[in-house]
């Protein structure tokens, strides 16, 4: 996929988006959780708005109704999304997908639906949520890049600035950050931070 920023925010509320957005965030994902359909698709709404004024890319986890009949242009589905998920109406409506993938079989299956990239994680220790998946390390980055070949791959699951040129070296194209910002005592300047170190592997 052309233009997929090497930093990619996450997260969980339309009002974290606003905050971040403007800092200079290109690519970020609304990560809406437990809501009434109402509630998700007004943050949706806001999300969409705010990312059009500042020329971000907004990826919308799950909800792929909500998100086309919002017009956006992109979601994110896991593997349980997957299985409900309908992609020709996607296609059709022009809208890209990331999907995520933690095993072998998964990522087969997520290649054979042409998706714009693929997620692996959790590359290291998280603790966002319990994952029945322990750290995947960088071997299976390398591993999974080698099967994704052209299909861009990012990698989620306790990254931080410290660990990005090992993540990159063994060929991840970009950066899927949530706790890291989410529990910073300062989630702004965090962000620039991470901003500032994903610079380099701008393309």
């Amino acid at each position: 996929m052309t233009g997929l920023d090497p930093f990619y925010l996450i997260v969980g509320h339309v009002s974290r988006l606003e905050l971040l957005v403007p800092h200079g965030v290109r690519l970020v994902q609304l990560r809406v959780k437990n809501q009434p359909e109402t509630e998700i698709r007004r943050q949706i709404r806001r999300a969409r708005d705010v990312c059009a004024v500042h020329r971000a890319q907004l990826v919308v986890n799950d909800h792929w109704q909500a998100a086309r009949d919002l017009g956006c242009t992109f979601v994110h589905l896991g593997q349980e999304d997957m299985d409900t998920a309908d992609f020709a109406a996607l296609r059709r409506a022009g809208i890209r997908f990331g999907l995520s993938t933690h095993d072998e079989a998964e990522l087969e299956r997520a290649l054979a639906l042409d998706p714009a990239y693929v997620a692996l994680g959790p590359v290291y220790p998280t603790l966002l949520k319990k994952m029945k998946w322990g750290p995947q390390g960088l071997d299976r980055v390398r591993a999974w890049k080698a099967r994704a070949g052209a299909v861009p791959l990012v990698g989620i699951g306790g990254l931080t600035p410290e660990r990005l040129p090992g993540l990159f070296e063994a060929g991840a194209d970009g950066a899927a950050v949530v706790t890291d910002i989410q529990q910073a005592e300062n989630p702004e300047a965090r962000c620039q931070e991470w901003i500032a170190a994903t610079e380099r592997y701008r393309r």
